[in-house]
């Protein structure tokens, strides 16, 4: 008797890391039922979109996806083959049954906090016939329901791992704490058990995930609540793990514990992003930060106190609603206060929902991008010069994948930037030691010492 093929899905991720980490669960939780990934939709018995709702116009970049894969589904109907397409994560969430309406070949409409569920989603959608949306809260914790993950070998020597999800801040741009719900982090010992099992698997390199990683307060052995310094101290002990990195921060939440981390742990990268947003004070009162521009400027010198050659990353938004001149000006000084290695900017676009997207004195378009034009001019200066900076240092080279040529390697710098190097003897997943010999916009030229 022939064994029954595995069916094949196809995941489409969007947006952040927590997706990634997400999307890959997901297939965890279905090479249970059978599942294979897919590299291609067009053969794929399942389709996931694990969608992101952060940036401008997500929503509708979801639904000309979905008429792209309409198509296909119409197409493999015809030859006799099922496809079922689903819709997780934030846009999910937040939109429901409103995907359904206007994509009625959609079978599953799901959020980021039900997919532990998806093979009884399934079932529930073979058995009835009709669509299931499921983007209630629930009440157990996801990750109990999650098994150990199956498919750590294809990660890689660099992992994600989710500490931490949800959102309690608020802030009037977002709309992470509707889509994410409540803060919530996870036991010490679970979290230690996943990193355990990535490093056997070849991982080398771990980046703690979450919407506000640096307010983690899982429960730890003791019994007490721990700090994400304490978290960090804990994993770095694991015999074969190299690094530890951390995202997204929250600049209320920098304590001296996680100061003192990066001063006194080397497996903590001298690396660190911690989004700001605006520079002017008002502007912050407005978005429901809950920080000052001079709160975060002396976060960053006690960052650097503790550890000087620490590099800095950030996020910014332009054109909020109500920003004048004076505003901007606040933020463009800001930067050059702080110096960034690198960093990410935006035209702030409404969320539905979010306070903000009811303020009356909403920015024209214009004004966004010539802001933002001066804005990613003065950062992509800043990012040049923080790589030029680096030609003649030497540091620890984590080797990640191929290159383009032949004999090339790329890795990681302590500082998140890729760094290409030659050697016929050096392996993916090496810790080798390198000096840096060019500078490019986005990357890194080195040799091995």
């Amino acid at each position: 008797m022939n064994a029954e093929p595995d069916k094949k899905v196809f995941i489409k991720t969007y947006g952040c890391q927590m997706n990634v980490y997400d999307s890959e669960r997901m297939q965890d939780v279905l090479a249970a039922k059978g599942y294979v990934g897919t590299d291609t939709p067009d053969e794929a018995d399942l389709v996931i979109l694990n969608t992101c709702h952060i940036r401008e116009k997500a929503a509708e970049k979801v639904y000309s996806e979905l008429g792209r894969l309409r198509r296909v589904k119409n197409s493999r109907g015809k030859a006799g083959d099922d496809m079922l397409i689903a819709v997780a994560g934030c846009v999910a969430q937040a939109e429901g049954e409103e995907i359904v309406r206007r994509a009625p070949m959609v079978d599953l409409v799901f959020g980021p906090q039900t997919y532990q569920r998806l093979p009884e989603l399934l079932d529930r959608r073979i058995s009835d016939g009709t669509a299931v949306v499921e983007t209630e809260f629930p009440v157990e914790d996801k990750f109990d329901r999650l098994d150990a993950p199956t498919r750590t070998l294809a990660r890689g020597v660099s992992a994600f791992l989710t500490v931490q999800e949800g959102c309690d801040k608020f802030c009037t741009f977002c709309v992470v704490p509707y889509t994410r719900g409540a803060e919530f982090s996870r036991p010490v010992e679970r979290i230690a058990a996943e990193a355990e099992r990535l490093v056997a698997a070849g991982v080398r390199e771990i980046t703690l995930l979450g919407q506000n990683v640096n307010a983690y307060h899982g429960s730890g052995p003791d019994g007490g609540a721990w700090s994400l310094g304490r978290l960090l101290g804990f994993l770095s002990g694991i015999e074969g793990l190299e690094r530890l990195r951390y995202t997204t921060s929250h600049p209320r939440d920098m304590n001296d514990e996680l100061i003192e981390q990066h001063a006194s742990n080397p497996t903590v990268m001298p690396y660190l992003h911690l989004p700001v947003q605006s520079g002017s004070d008002r502007i912050l009162r407005a978005m429901n930060r809950k920080h000052t521009a001079d709160h975060y400027v002396k976060v960053i010198e006690r960052l650097r106190r503790a550890r000087p050659d620490i590099a800095v990353s950030g996020d910014f938004i332009v054109g909020f609603p109500g920003e004048t001149d004076a505003d901007f000006e606040a933020t463009m000084n800001l930067v050059r206060t702080v110096t960034y290695a690198q960093a990410y900017s935006f035209k702030y676009s409404k969320r539905p929902g979010t306070p903000a997207a009811d303020h009356e004195d909403q920015i024209a378009e214009e004004v966004q991008s010539e802001r933002l034009a001066r804005l990613q001019t003065l950062l992509n200066e800043q990012q040049k010069a923080f790589n030029e900076a680096c030609v003649g240092r030497r540091f620890s080279l984590l080797l990640e994948r191929p290159g383009r040529y032949e004999g090339q390697l790329v890795g990681r710098s302590p500082y998140l930037q890729a760094v290409h190097i030659r050697s016929a003897k050096a392996q993916i997943g090496d810790m080798v030691e390198v000096r840096v010999e060019k500078a490019g916009a986005n990357s890194l030229s080195a040799d091995i010492i």
